[in-house]
């Protein structure tokens, strides 16, 4: 499989994942919904990352691609609240548009890299990996990190959000019997 291929599997992925899990006004944060992003992260990184790059600057490529996700990461869960069900007392989170354009347009640009990087300047790039001694792999590494840097710190910040949340209160529709 080509590292286009691979680096467009994972966009979309990560994309249709966590659109899917996180738009609408009352989302439950529950176990499937927190471990579900994990479990793809521990799926992706065999799969598609053979040998990171240990040293120069396609480490340094590969540590900004994590640094580029953890930011990003950060900025969604600032876009998305969390808060207890009025209903069920459980823990809930809400997101919408501004929220859906940021991976939108995260996503969208790192597959616009991951194209152009084969079709409209790869020239450019072939020359400047030359002059930096990286390789097309590390490229790809560092896009794979940054996905994945944003959807943990996506999910270990929901999480933290919601477990930080009160403890719920006990309303009562109907006065319960007086004791005196």
């Amino acid at each position: 499989m080509s590292e286009l291929t691979q680096a467009m599997i994972i966009n979309a992925a990560v994309l249709v994942a966590v659109l899917h899990s996180d738009l609408g006004a009352e989302r439950k944060i529950g176990t499937f919904r927190i471990l579900r992003p994990l479990l793809i992260s521990a799926a992706v990184i065999p799969l598609f990352i053979d040998r990171p790059v240990t040293r120069g600057t396609g480490l340094a490529l590969e540590l900004a691609g994590v640094a580029a996700g953890l930011l990003a990461g950060l900025a969604a869960i600032a876009l998305m609240g969390v808060h207890r069900s009025p209903e069920t007392g459980r823990p809930v989170s809400r997101a919408g548009t501004p929220y859906a354009m940021l991976w939108i347009v995260v996503i969208g640009a790192r597959a616009a890299f991951s194209w152009g990087s084969s079709h409209w300047f790869s020239a450019q790039l072939t020359s400047w990996c030359i002059a930096h001694q990286v390789t097309a792999a590390a490229i790809t590494d560092g896009l794979i990190f940054m996905a994945v840097a944003m959807l943990l710190t996506r999910t270990i910040g929901l999480g933290a959000r919601a477990a930080a949340l009160p403890a719920a209160t006990r309303t009562s529709r109907t006065p319960g019997p007086v004791r005196l």
